[in-house]
């Protein structure tokens, strides 16, 4: 498994040079949507809108490409095995990886995960209440309000909702297709996603 701390500080770097905010970088052993081979799965927005289409998820994906074949050449190669790359949106149903997405989605439902109990639970279902200094609010279905730190949060997404769909409804949902290599499938996903062809050693 490379450096996740290393790579994400590469990759926040190259995110952050097309004017998109990273949302997530995770490493997924058994592989992504396709292949069994490890995938690099990245996702993140235009902070305008909370999402990206699948032309920025094709900048993105050739941007970081190109980036890390230049670190390969120069000996210092961050993923030094087979792999897949992901670009993608968060979709509506996001997951919520940063305080800012706590506070922003204030009121609205989601499931989280936690390493260590917050009244007495470690997975909670509810509406977020925002933020309180550097804990975490959230009415939970059964504990009622509980407060955590973001560090204790081991995942966290919002539900699909009426409520969420409408407050998502500026968001431009063309190009939602997932694209391989060299071409187009016309399965719809939730996400917008451009997954590149085996990428490694």
């Amino acid at each position: 498994m490379p450096d996740m701390h290393k790579l994400t500080d590469i990759i926040a770097t190259e995110v952050k040079a097309l004017g998109f905010n990273l949302v997530r970088v995770k490493w997924l052993v058994q592989g992504g949507d396709e292949g069994n081979d490890p995938a690099l799965q990245i996702m993140a927005e235009r902070p305008e809108t909370g999402q990206l289409v699948i032309e920025d998820c094709a900048a993105l994906s050739r941007r970081l490409s190109e980036k890390f074949d230049a670190m390969e050449e120069a000996g210092n190669d961050p993923v030094d095995q087979a792999y897949r790359l992901e670009v993608s949106s968060p979709g509506i149903d996001r997951p919520l990886t940063r305080m800012t997405d706590f506070e922003g989605w204030a009121g609205h439902e989601a499931k989280v995960e936690l390493s260590k109990p917050a009244g007495g639970r470690k997975k909670l279902r509810g509406d977020l209440g925002g933020t309180d200094g550097d804990m975490i609010v959230m009415e939970d279905r059964k504990a009622g309000e509980v407060r955590f730190a973001l560090a204790d949060v081991d995942n966290a997404k919002l539900i699909l909702t009426d409520r969420l769909i409408a407050a998502s409804a500026p968001v431009n949902s063309d190009g939602v297709d997932v694209i391989d290599e060299d071409s187009i499938d016309d399965d719809s996903d939730a996400d917008n996603e451009i997954t590149d062809s085996e990428t490694g050693a």
